[in-house]
């Protein structure tokens, strides 16, 4: 080889630098690239084929050696449809060849990039800065489950968002011990604060009218409760009074009663009792005690007494007794509707549970007001039960109906918890001041409904939403950490539309490198690894991976090891010349 050997090699030299020197040259020039990969060059020694002791140093041959899988710099913007891969992959893209008819057409075949400043165009495909289109899997918006296994290109409507109806309202609170209503307030006694049913539907009297009297004994004087000349009036329910007369001769007959016949108080009461239809007369809890008989009982009692006696008289109070509902009675009993002119008495038995704005299929919107009404207390010797009303018609007048009970009896137990448990309430056939729900379900949740002591003697309610929304018109969209496109409205909804995907490559260097950014697989790349759970950063960018120091300093290397290729050219030619001169 010698001396034509060595200046063939140093003109591989100079090739190779310079092939350093246009790669320096670009990536300098890239250097504010969005998603730029620099490219590195590899210097590789070509060795002659020859014996081991005549062996030289060779030539040089220089290769590009890429930097796909070296991440630059992500910087945050405001742009909430750009993004940056965080860490190895690339976005999927696809280019437009043409147009049909205003639509796009595409080539249906998958590219590859970093390069994420991806903007909404005219037709809502999402397109960056080298006018390549994004691709990801669909959503089902019902869902919110990807639908397609297959990456498309992703295309955002900015159609209205229909309406959703209401069917789901979550729902947790506390209920007080003592529930401090309007009703409390007024006598601040136990008892005061049970919802009376009574107040606001017929519920038939279990317990006659009866009327108690003084405290005697059967045996007693009949003088004790008596005297001759003394009366008393009695009238049950519509028939005609019956006026009874005590005398001291003449005997025991019809309305008189001959106290010197009838000489024991007990003897007296079988009398009165025997001389006034519709009417018992006993001693109960040892008083004297007037009642009126039937069933069911429907006759009230009135008495005028005008007796004396020796001691305390018979000791009825002047009036009308009417017949009464018991405890028992009124504990079972419910009240399912409230008439509007009834409103008033209920607001004053009932606490108040929240309102929660709730819609329609068309989107029409109704506030739903709830009120809860204790109707059974563990302090008046029963169990602490709750009923739920909801105001079905606030505009309601007269004996229209307001308020409706939702029809399930909520009890707790010493702990403060339901018992038995209750998780849901459905509520059916649902309307509010003219506005048709259908049916929607109270989810309270596994211990969302609870009885515990509160000072104010009011609800607590720590949880109110329900899954229902008006018509919403587009605003905006983003594409989030988890790589989900997101449309938003102004109604206050988002809907994930689809899934960004990113491809991974067992050989990510191999990849053909193409105009804006774009990177083309090869069979030395491998097939792309498509990976849909996110790995992207929302609102970023990422930048060249080029650092400008680290280029200065590989230019001057290569400067410096291209001018020693040259002084090598330049002794070359200086010995051929001797080697010439000398057969002058």
């Amino acid at each position: 080889m010698g001396i034509y050997g060595a200046l063939s090699t140093a003109v591989t030299g100079l090739r190779a630098q310079s092939f350093a020197l246009e790669n320096i040259s670009g990536n300098i020039a890239n250097s504010q690239t969005t998603g730029f990969k620099r490219v590195d060059t590899d210097f590789l020694d070509m060795i002659p084929d020859q014996p081991t002791k005549i062996q030289t140093a060779g030539s040089v041959l220089a290769q590009s050696q890429s930097t796909n899988t070296q991440q630059g710099d992500v910087k945050s913007v405001s742009n909430s449809t750009y993004m940056a891969v965080n860490g190895s992959g690339f976005f999927v893209v696809e280019p437009v060849i043409g147009q049909t008819d205003g639509a796009s057409v595409f080539s249906g075949a998958n590219y590859y990039t970093r390069r994420g400043d991806f903007d909404i165009n005219k037709n809502g495909y999402l397109v960056n800065g080298s006018g390549y289109y994004l691709k990801g899997l669909p959503i089902d918006p019902t869902t919110g489950n990807i639908s397609s296994s297959l990456p498309q290109v992703i295309r955002i409507s900015n159609s209205f968002l229909p309406a959703a109806a209401t069917t789901r309202v979550n729902y947790q609170l506390n209920l007080p011990q003592l529930p401090q209503n309007g009703q409390y307030q007024e006598s601040k006694t136990l008892g005061s604060e049970i919802f009376k049913p009574q107040d606001f539907t017929t519920i038939a009297d279990d317990t006659a009218a009866t009327a108690p009297g003084a405290s005697a004994l059967t045996g007693d004087p009949s003088t004790n409760i008596a005297t001759a000349g003394d009366s008393i009036i009695v009238k049950v329910g519509a028939a005609a009074p019956v006026t009874i007369n005590f005398t001291g001769s003449g005997g025991t007959s019809g309305t008189n009663i001959d106290l010197t016949a009838t000489t024991t108080v007990g003897a007296v009461l079988t009398a009165l009792q025997a001389a006034i239809p519709g009417t018992t007369f006993s001693l109960v809890g040892g008083k004297i005690t007037a009642a009126a008989t039937g069933a069911p009982p429907v006759n009230s009692l009135q008495i005028t007494d005008n007796t004396t006696g020796a001691t305390t008289g018979l000791g009825f109070t002047n009036g009308t007794f009417a017949p009464s509902l018991s405890q028992t009675a009124q504990l079972a009993a419910r009240a399912p509707t409230i008439k509007a002119q009834d409103s008033d008495s209920f607001i004053n038995e009932t606490i108040s549970g929240g309102a929660i704005t709730v819609y329609a299929s068309n989107g029409a919107p109704a506030n739903l007001q709830l009120r809860w009404a204790k109707i059974a207390s563990s302090d008046v010797g029963g169990v602490d039960r709750w009923n739920l009303f909801y105001l079905a018609d606030g505009s309601a007048t007269g004996s229209a109906t307001a308020w409706k009970n939702v029809g399930t009896d909520y009890t707790f137990g010493s702990d403060g918890a339901l018992n038995p448990p209750i998780t849901e309430t459905d509520l059916t056939g649902v309307t509010v001041d003219g506005v048709s729900l259908s049916n929607i379900k109270l989810n309270f949740g596994a211990g969302g409904i609870t009885q515990f002591n509160d000072p104010n003697g009011s609800a607590g309610v720590t949880a109110r939403s329900q899954n229902g929304y008006p018509a919403g018109q587009y605003t905006s969209v983003a594409i989030n950490d988890s790589g989900r496109v997101v449309v938003s409205y102004d109604n206050g909804q988002t809907v994930e539309m689809a899934q960004v995907v990113t491809a991974d490559f067992n050989a990510a260097n191999e990849l053909k490198r193409m105009d804006g950014g774009i990177f083309a697989a090869t069979a030395d790349s491998g097939e792309p690894i498509l990976n849909n759970t996110g790995g992207v950063i929302g609102s970023s960018l990422e930048s060249s991976n080029t650092d400008i120091s680290e280029e200065f300093t590989k230019l001057i290397v290569t400067q410096q090891a291209y001018a020693a290729g040259t002084k090598i050219v330049s002794t070359a030619d200086q010995m051929l010349q001797q080697a010439l001169n000398m057969i002058r």
